[in-house]
């Protein structure tokens, strides 16, 4: 099995290889490593061949292992990708410093409030249920570009981009237009989208953050949908 250092060079040579073919400028996607349910030892070897940005589903596993690994590598960021209940938005404006999944006014609301509290701002993403998908979160698409200027003018938050999963049995290019579309109709900037199986397809539609958990660190005990 290939080591840490010879992984994470295959997924940016992959990256730039798709940044060049569709288009965009180069170092133009951010790499985020989703470290959800492996531990501080799976995760050093990733930190020491240069990875800076890593993704956690859930806010107590996070707890658990990042705020030692953030203190001996000061210069990570640590996004949550994962849903977000609003009894731990203290704990999540504390340890992470991009949250991806502002999916409804009670979560946004914590938000706020909690980073006015804290006098800490970490970056926002709202997260779009392109599928309509009963079994996840994420504001409906229609409501998209409302619920962006609603969490800017009821509670001043900035949210700069939107995220989305597409359902695995459809084909994610059409998810992944629709989600541009409505980041275009409300200004955003940045489009969370694409992981270990289609983050190539996600780079040509836009995408500037990508989400790679199984490619970088193998399989999981336990399979989930962000990663």
């Amino acid at each position: 099995m290939l080591g840490a250092a010879n992984r994470l060079a295959e997924i940016r040579q992959r990256m730039r290889k798709a940044e060049t073919d569709f288009g965009r400028s180069a170092d133009n996607v951010r790499l985020i490593a989703v470290s959800k349910t492996f531990d501080s030892e799976a995760i050093r070897p990733m930190i020491s061949a240069g990875q800076r940005h890593f993704g956690e589903n859930r806010v107590q596993e996070a707890m658990r292992k990042w705020p030692e690994l953030k203190e001996a590598q000061p210069d990570l960021t640590l996004h949550l990708v994962g849903p977000l209940q609003s009894n731990k938005a203290a704990e999540a404006v504390r340890l992470f410093d991009v949250i991806h999944t502002v999916d409804r006014d009670k979560i946004a609301a914590a938000i706020a409030a909690e980073s006015a509290k804290q006098k800490r701002q970490p970056g926002l993403f709202a997260q779009v249920n392109t599928g309509g998908e009963s079994q996840k979160t994420g504001i409906a698409a229609e409501e998209a570009v409302g619920f962006v200027e609603h969490c800017r003018t009821a509670h001043g938050l900035l949210i700069e981009g939107l995220m989305a999963i597409p359902p695995a049995e459809e084909a994610p290019g059409l998810h992944f237009a629709l989600l541009g579309k409505l980041a275009s109709e409300a200004g955003l900037s940045r489009l969370s989208m694409g992981m270990s199986n289609d983050f190539e397809t996600a780079i040509a539609f836009g995408s500037t953050d990508i989400h790679i958990g199984r490619a970088l660190f193998g399989e999981r005990p336990i399979q989930s949908e962000n990663g």
